[in-house]
């Protein structure tokens, strides 16, 4: 009766070990759960970001409020950065009405133009090739009205949609998120200083 005990013993210690090997394993695979329309994420959040997120690569900048993203299992996603609105670019009509203060006129819309190639140029620069943490708002919509995943990204541990308020180069964009009212603060600020694209001068309207 002891062999058998101890039999049953050492076969309960081998299959807990086996176990144990298994998850760590997968903790360690680098996989990578991809969002999709209907599915909610299932990564663990971070403590000191809002929601579930992912270390991934930016493999492009489409313009300065939108990249392509790279998950570490190699499959892709393009990301909308939530809670911002950087100016049209290229041919796509600029909406002067959007930005508060710029006027309706050539000069508004060749100003606004100029500063979303800035954003572009500055996002190119902060954010093409790099691994960032990508972060989805559990208050937020997940996807845009193009199927686009709506995201922060950090670079570094900073806030690179907030940065983009804070410098100058976007606007806020009015919907629902967690960090709206510190968005809504940064922009506040840029207006008040002129910074970036609110640096329209007077006497160019």
């Amino acid at each position: 009766m002891l062999r058998v005990r101890l039999r049953a013993l050492v076969y309960d210690r081998r299959t807990t070990v086996a176990v144990i090997a298994v998850v760590l394993l997968a903790g360690c695979s680098g996989a990578v759960p991809v969002p999709t329309d209907d599915a909610e994420p299932t990564a663990t959040p971070d403590s000191t970001v809002e929601g579930p997120a992912w270390n991934v690569t930016v493999s492009h900048v489409v313009d300065g409020d939108t990249v392509d993203i790279r998950y570490a299992n190699g499959s892709t996603e393009t990301v909308r950065l939530l809670g911002v609105d950087t100016p049209e670019t290229g041919s796509t009509p600029v909406s002067t009405g959007e930005f508060e203060g710029i006027p309706d006129t050539e000069a508004g819309r060749d100003h606004l133009r100029a500063w979303g190639e800035r954003a572009t140029d500055f996002a190119e620069r902060e954010l093409a090739g790099e691994k960032v943490r990508l972060v989805v708002d559990p208050e937020a919509d997940r996807r845009g009205g193009y199927g686009r995943l709506l995201a922060y990204i950090y670079v570094d541990g900073e806030n690179f949609n907030r940065a983009l308020l804070i410098d100058g180069y976007a606007r806020l964009y009015d919907s629902e998120f967690t960090r709206r009212n510190e968005f809504a603060a940064s922009e506040r600020t840029a207006r008040r200083e002129g910074v970036g694209l609110w640096a329209f001068p007077s006497d160019a309207a």
